[in-house]
């Protein structure tokens, strides 16, 4: 098995999958990747038993289809470390020895062989529906840093996907907040739902393309398949059902405050300095058209207040919020103002952009703190 390619093209393709791989495997072809040569299409996988990953490229000159696993960490400080220049690749399926030669000089590293490489998961009575990538890759964006580390509740671990005939709601909640991402220019062929792990989105969202490119998406109840000519993605399904979200959604919040995203950003990450480290909390007090923050670590004598200007619909209220989980919030929203939509100082907010992005709905809830200042 030879080829030649590119060190800058292959180092690019094999940081795309290179993020699947753990640090901590208990088998060592884990920390493999699986090079398989056919004609003169080279395919890289990378997988940690729970998310594979495949990508394509092709080489400039081959001879002797054939696999093989080659450690990643060597061959990736390598190309790190080595100029644009093409690399041939003689590989000995006998002894597994791999032969890269440069303009440079030549390295000699040992391979395992393919097939100890765990096999992929068989896409077997699947439901497919198709969405550009850049729809994908907004909507992890928007609801990926609202998931839970909680592991006592594996649902809430990962990024629920609920499927409608007419749309797909994406929904993250750590029981703190909440977040609800809908694209109504989606239409997948059922009513369905099932919950997709951090980590495999987390490496969607560093490998798609940002652009209109057609992913095609399949499930069955137990894996998620992400394929597009370039790229494949199978992921294990968290095994738990996720949460009555929409029983924790206030339906009635009549109180309306608006006021710019950027100020209130910026009032907030200074106000919090002075908070308690344990509860990051900052109290609002709206009163007219006037919003002040106030914050205080009585164990420190620390105390920080600001005011902003507002629009402001309601009664006179104080209440409390964590600001580090605020702060992240209004941070993945766009626009040049946000809305909060509030009641009473012990029912959650809901946090919205004020202006309107054509076949989005988008809602943050945040649980308020007791304002015990």
């Amino acid at each position: 098995m030879r080829f030649i390619v590119t060190s800058t093209s292959l180092l690019k393709n094999l940081q795309q999958i290179s993020g699947i791989i753990s640090s901590n495997t208990v088998l060592s072809v884990l920390e493999d990747f699986l090079f398989e040569l056919k004609g003169t299409t080279l395919s890289l996988t990378a997988t940690d038993l729970e998310t594979m990953m495949r990508v394509h490229l092709e080489v400039t000159e081959a001879q002797d289809d054939g696999s093989i696993c080659i450690p990643s960490k060597i061959l990736l400080e390598y190309l790190k470390n080595l100029p644009e220049q093409p690399i041939t690749f003689n590989i000995s399926e006998k002894d597994l020895s791999i032969e890269m030669s440069s303009s440079v000089g030549k390295y000699r590293i040992g391979g395992e062989k393919a097939d100890d490489f765990p096999k992929e998961p068989e896409a077997a009575e699947t439901t497919s529906f198709e969405m550009p990538s850049i729809a994908l890759v907004e909507s992890i964006n928007k609801t990926l840093f609202a998931v839970s580390t909680d592991t006592l509740r594996p649902a809430m671990t990962g990024v629920f996907f609920e499927l409608h005939t007419d749309s797909i709601t994406f929904v993250t909640t750590d029981a703190h907040r909440l977040v609800q991402f809908r694209r109504k220019d989606i239409n997948p062929p059922l009513a369905d739902g099932f919950v997709v792990p951090k980590k495999p989105l987390q490496q969607l969202r560093s490998t798609l393309p940002a652009d209109e490119t057609l992913l095609r998406l399949s499930y069955n109840g137990s894996h998620l398949f992400v394929s597009t000519e370039k790229l494949q993605m199978s992921c294990r399904l968290i095994d738990a059902r996720f949460p009555d979200y929409k029983a924790v959604i206030p339906q009635d919040n009549p109180y309306l405050l608006t006021v710019n995203r950027n100020d209130f950003m910026g009032a907030l990450r200074r106000v919090s300095v002075f908070a308690n480290k344990t509860t990051s909390q900052v109290v609002l007090e709206i009163a007219g058209n006037s919003l002040q923050l106030f914050a205080q670590d009585i164990d420190f004598s620390y105390e920080g207040k600001e005011s902003l200007p507002c629009a402001y619909q309601g009664e006179d209220m104080r209440i409390a919020f964590n600001a580090r989980l605020m702060v992240e919030m209004i941070a993945n929203m766009e626009g040049s103002d946000v809305q909060l939509e509030l009641s009473t100082p012990t029912r959650a907010g809901i946090f919205r952009p004020t202006e309107a992005v054509e076949n989005v709905e988008e809602l943050m809830l945040l649980m308020p703190l007791m304002a015990g200042i």
